[in-house]
């Protein structure tokens, strides 16, 4: 994308950032017109880590990577990279790369020259190219492929291409957009582990954005969830999944059953919830707060249910709490995983999904039979919005 020229002036030891706020976006805004993309966004990224920005179409992660690239201009607030700010910096005068979609490389030239482009652009020496080049093409296991074009690569091989254009001159930051969306399911997967290997070895900090969940939860350190301009939670992988803050953060990662219910007790072991749509009073230990009679939502992951065609052991001396009765519907066959729908008696329709551990070890639920539903204590999020 851009030259990386020494900064005009490096920032003081005072000023200078720890390595927790080695890129800081502070309170930015962009706007087109009447319409608001990025709404007052103010987020830390630490120096060495993987962060994803993770949100549907139109969600405002792409503006802000593009604002972080310099290629938009943000309405207010400022961009900051090791305490030095560079909001109205142009791209080629940033310590920042950025690796597109589309991998953008040049049909014309071979690996090689791809991969040299940006070099030469900055005058460097002929051996000092062929050097660097040999380096980062050894790094993303491309050695053997520099005399070729783009067309005789495969589209893995192009996007290591891609990124080692992209790090070669080993940036500050690499900005990444949907790196992995043109490969097909099993590449990308296994892209994904080569990616992190790579950041690790160079330890560049990398800022991903993309709308796979699974990729984001693969690549992160950390994941930052966009909506409507706003990043509406952060955190690592396993605190957004397992400790959404909102129902829209609880929705949109991964699947999840989610029931409106009343709290009718909130003690030191957590709270109860009656709840019509379920059918049942959900015990919820690890949740807080709420008062009598306040309204709340429980979110339930399908792999926390547990599924049988008899009532659990114990469930009539725990007063039926986290225990629900209904019928199969719908079964899909995963391979690694089944997914059950079953219809509860209360008409709503709760997913349950359970590893195939064994070949043929029982007989499988059909569809149609009668089942209980169980969950532990644990398990349940109880969202206030």
């Amino acid at each position: 994308m851009s030259s990386q020229p020494t900064p005009a002036a490096a920032p003081s030891a005072a000023a200078t950032p720890d390595a927790a706020h080695y890129v800081r976006i502070v309170d930015v805004s962009k706007k087109f017109g009447d319409f608001t993309a990025v709404d007052h966004v103010s987020l830390d990224i630490r120096r060495g880590e993987i962060f994803c920005l993770l949100g549907g179409s139109g969600s405002g992660k792409t503006t802000l990577l593009r604002m972080l690239a310099g290629f938009e201009t943000p309405t207010t607030g400022r961009i900051e990279i090791e305490g030095q700010d560079l909001s109205r910096v142009p791209p080629y005068e940033r310590p920042v790369n950025m690796m597109f979609q589309s991998y953008a490389l040049f049909p014309h030239m071979s690996v090689e020259k791809n991969v040299a482009f940006g070099l030469e652009q900055e005058h460097l020496g002929r051996d000092a190219i062929r050097r660097q080049v040999g380096e980062i093409l050894e790094i993303v296991k491309m050695s053997g492929y520099g005399a070729r074009k783009p067309h005789q690569l495969s589209g893995g091989q192009r996007q290591r291409v891609a990124l080692a254009r992209a790090l070669v001159k080993r940036p500050k930051l690499l900005l990444l957009d949907e790196p992995l969306a043109a490969l097909d399911k099993k590449l990308r997967e296994h892209t994904q582990f080569e990616l992190l290997n790579i950041q690790q070895r160079l330890g560049v900090t990398f800022i991903v954005v993309t709308h796979d969940q699974e990729e984001a939860m693969t690549l992160g350190t950390r994941l930052g969830v966009m909506n409507h301009g706003r990043i509406v939670q952060v955190g690592t992988p396993s605190d957004i999944y397992e400790s959404p803050a909102t129902r829209f953060v609880a929705d949109f990662i991964g699947s999840v059953n989610m029931f409106a219910g009343e709290v009718c007790a909130n003690g030191a072991d957590g709270l109860c919830i009656r709840s019509a749509d379920l059918g049942c009073t959900v015990r919820a230990e690890r949740a807080a707060g709420g008062a009598h009679g306040a309204t709340v939502w429980t979110a339930i992951r399908p792999e926390k249910v547990q599924i049988s065609r008899t009532p659990p052991e114990g469930a009539e001396a725990a007063g039926g709490e986290n225990l629900v009765a209904g019928a199969v519907k719908e079964i899909a066959y995963m391979g690694d995983t089944s997914i059950y729908l079953v219809r509860l008696d209360s008409g709503s329709m709760l997913r349950v999904t359970l590893p195939n551990v064994l070949r043929g070890a029982e007989r499988p639920i059909a569809r149609e039979e009668r089942v209980w539903l169980s969950w532990h204590g644990s398990s349940p999020v109880v969202l206030t919005e």
